[in-house]
């Protein structure tokens, strides 16, 4: 079947490149620095993991950026005279200021082609997270999809990809802004590897912590055989990792226990994510229950006030 849309991704959903690289699908590239070198996140065609990892374990501190408006426009300018109706699904509002970034080229697109069919989705996930999200976005694209068809989809399947993540220590995060310091500090003292998620609003919250990598990798077995759907899309579970890979043959041995019938979808995790996370992150994503439940009342009635 022909399909009957575009997709444009980015490459914070750290999907590898002979996923994505298909007829109708493009990549817009994250920046990333290692102090005044600049590089492009090309899910790692010009570097490896171990590279990059490296850099960071011999004490080089990696910094990012949003996506410019010219690296916009020129993805959406592309698309706009394609004459095919695309969708965009786009990293985390949550986490990075590219999804406002993306709206502004949206509007200038617009103006100069007022009959393009053009949806952005705010995905509100991140890395591994957004990865099974784009992942099922292309089956569903190829299965004949149109374009405000596919965005619809997005909007709600997002509120069903489950992520649980371990990482080594905060102090990435912290250092990036994406977490408080108080948090950094309390893991910092506790000495104990944190597992965090991807709240409904796109942001990172912690979910609990590990006393050592091995029952963290049976927490997020555990976390997986409480919360994944039974109706699934599909059996696929996206295994991220920072370079640890014997881990990951850890991690795929306590799922292959909890469900046979798991198809595993590795993928390493970017740099732009990386830089935030540290070597050593490791992550479980799958599909399972509607994320919008695990609201606290007082959320759930802030949500209804606000109509969203």
């Amino acid at each position: 079947m022909t399909a009957k849309c575009n997709l444009i991704i980015d490459s914070c959903c750290d999907l590898p490149f002979s996923v994505v690289d298909r007829e109708g699908v493009s990549l817009v590239e994250f920046p990333f620095l290692f102090g005044e070198e600049e590089h492009l996140d090309d899910l790692y065609q010009t570097m490896t993991p171990k590279d990059f990892y490296g850099r960071m374990r011999a004490g080089e501190e990696p910094t990012t950026a949003q996506v410019s408006v010219p690296t916009y426009t020129r993805a959406f300018t592309e698309a706009a005279e394609s004459g095919v109706p695309t969708v965009y699904l786009c990293f985390s509002s949550g986490l990075s200021g590219s999804y406002n970034v993306s709206l502004l080229v949206q509007d200038q697109i617009k103006e100069k082609y007022p009959d393009f069919e053009f949806y952005i989705v705010d995905t509100r996930l991140a890395s591994v997270a957004e990865a099974l999200l784009v992942y099922e976005a292309l089956r569903q694209r190829e299965k004949g999809l149109s374009a405000s068809e596919l965005a619809a989809w997005a909007e709600e399947a997002r509120n069903y990809v489950n992520a649980l993540f371990m990482v080594d220590d905060l102090e990435s995060l912290r250092r990036g802004g994406r977490i408080p310091d108080s948090v950094a500090y309390a893991g910092a003292k506790l000495d104990v590897k944190p597992l965090l998620t991807i709240g409904v609003d796109g942001r990172l919250t912690l979910k609990g912590v590990a006393r050592g990598r091995k029952k963290g990798i049976k927490q997020l077995a555990d976390y997986y055989a409480t919360r994944a759907a039974k109706d699934a899309p599909s059996n696929c579970v996206v295994t991220g990792n920072a370079d640890c890979l014997k881990d990951v043959e850890r991690l795929h041995d306590a799922l292959a226990k909890e469900d046979e019938g798991v198809l595993f979808l590795d993928s390493n995790v970017g740099p732009v994510i990386g830089s935030h996370v540290g070597p050593g992150m490791i992550a479980v994503v799958f599909w399972g229950k509607d994320r919008r439940e695990d609201l606290s009342v007082a959320d759930r009635i802030a949500r209804k006030v606000k109509g969203e």
